[in-house]
């Protein structure tokens, strides 16, 4: 297995009670395995325990970045959570830790 930050790194940010979550690949091969690998069912499965969803998943292939929207993941947005962490800086965490099928060029 390979986890996704020996890919890429991530980015999180916020929109009410929304994360909006990007992972950019450090070259293409990393590129091609998050592509392929880094599915919306991966990532759902991932955030079921902060996220009631949906999840959708834009490519951005000149950036070699895959950025995910989730929504309902921010206990009802930064003004009303109790969360910790309510904007969801942290939520980048969550995808660097998903395991990704290893394949072989």
């Amino acid at each position: 297995m390979t986890k996704v930050y020996e890919l890429g790194h991530s980015r999180a940010g916020d929109k009410g009670n929304t994360s909006n979550v990007s992972v950019i690949a450090y070259d293409e091969a990393g590129w091609e395995t998050l592509r392929r690998e880094l599915t919306v069912d991966r990532v759902t499965q991932a955030y079921q325990h902060v996220a009631r969803g949906p999840v959708t998943r834009y490519e951005l292939p000149k950036l070699r970045a895959l950025n995910f929207v989730i929504e309902n993941a921010l206990g009802g947005g930064v003004t009303i959570s109790l969360a910790m962490d309510a904007h969801g800086k942290t939520l980048s965490y969550i995808m660097q830790d998903i395991d990704l099928p290893h394949h072989a060029p």
